[in-house]
């Protein structure tokens, strides 16, 4: 997997030299096609084992009680998950683009994670601030969406069952600026220089793409994405798009 220092590097050297360009362009392509085929031919035969389990489990559900059973059909849900995350990181660069209104995107977001929530019956005290008014938006409305789902997610177990999360977003001259606070534990500064590479992860469970994808995504827009953090404060991540 390209690292972001792998990226950069490649980046100066395709725009040094037109023979580097095409090369690595086409080996990016490779690299792209590769994964996505290993990933699809490892998703479908566990996707199987993963549905039979399930019926097994339900035909039969004294098997919840055998030894290591939970503990399986975890393992086999996160690389589920795994292999999700990786096709999302790996197809993060490549928009589908479409005029919206990032408004009413952002709304639509933030009153889904409410009811998402609601439903859970968490503890948490979720707000939002949308400013009218911030007009269209060019870009790709699905992968922005898993961006900002994305930085409520990590909001969400950062705070654990209680705290406070909150979503804003603003035109700011040729900008939409966008940020997700909360007031849990924060992220340890050691920490801070690493938190966006792939498969560096510091939660449970966690699988380290979710981040890296959104950077990926946020700089495929021309935009940035960074993170101010403290254990007294929280963390507070910030997405600039221009528009």
């Amino acid at each position: 997997m390209l690292n972001n220092i792998d990226i950069n590097q490649m980046n100066r050297l395709m725009e040094e030299n037109e023979d580097a360009r095409q090369i690595i362009s086409q080996l990016l392509k490779n690299h792209h096609t590769t994964v996505s085929m290993i990933a699809h031919e490892i998703r479908n035969p566990l996707t199987l084992v993963s549905s039979s389990l399930q019926i097994i489990q339900a035909q039969h559900p004294e098997v919840k009680e055998f030894h290591n059973w939970s503990q399986t059909m975890e393992d086999i849900q996160f690389m589920c998950d795994l292999l999700n995350e990786l096709s999302t990181f790996n197809n993060s660069s490549t928009l589908h683009h479409s005029v919206f209104s990032i408004e009413k995107l952002l709304k639509n977001i933030a009153v889904s994670f409410a009811i998402s929530l609601d439903a859970a019956e968490s503890h948490i005290e979720f707000s939002s601030k949308i400013t009218p008014g911030m007009g269209d938006f060019t870009g790709d409305k699905i992968k922005l969406e898993e961006v900002i789902l994305n930085l409520l997610q990590n909001a969400k177990d950062a705070v654990g069952n209680q705290g406070r999360i909150f979503l804003s977003g603003e035109r700011i001259n040729d900008s939409v600026v966008i940020r997700c606070q909360d007031n849990g534990c924060g992220i340890p500064a050691d920490h801070m220089d690493t938190i966006f590479d792939p498969f560096v992860t510091y939660k449970e469970n966690g699988t380290g793409l979710g981040l890296s994808a959104a950077k990926r995504i946020t700089e495929a827009h021309g935009g940035t994405i960074r993170a101010d953090s403290s254990p007294e404060s929280g963390t507070v991540f910030t997405v600039t798009l221009p528009v």
